[in-house]
């Protein structure tokens, strides 16, 4: 089973990397792009051991207590078979 998470910074957070991608985009002559905000994607290879429902509260705790910092991030994450 593999877990796929995705990290964000909340939207009440600035996001410089962001709007600097943004500019980048203008500059370049891309169009149509109002807005980007960047952020971090982990894919966990789960070993097993867990069925469904075990697997899916244990990578929300490693999400919550090790991939993310709960002040200014925010996560999803999906389970594939």
């Amino acid at each position: 089973m593999k877990a796929y998470v995705t990290v964000m910074l909340k939207t009440t957070v600035l996001d410089p990397q962001g709007k600097t991608i943004h500019g980048a985009l203008r500059k370049s002559g891309y169009k149509g792009v109002g807005e980007v905000r960047q952020g971090k994607f982990f894919e966990l290879t789960l070993d097993g051991t867990l069925d469904k429902a075990a697997a899916q509260a244990e990578v929300e705790r490693i999400a919550r207590e090790f991939l993310t910092n709960p002040v200014i991030e925010e996560f999803s994450f999906r389970l594939e078979e």
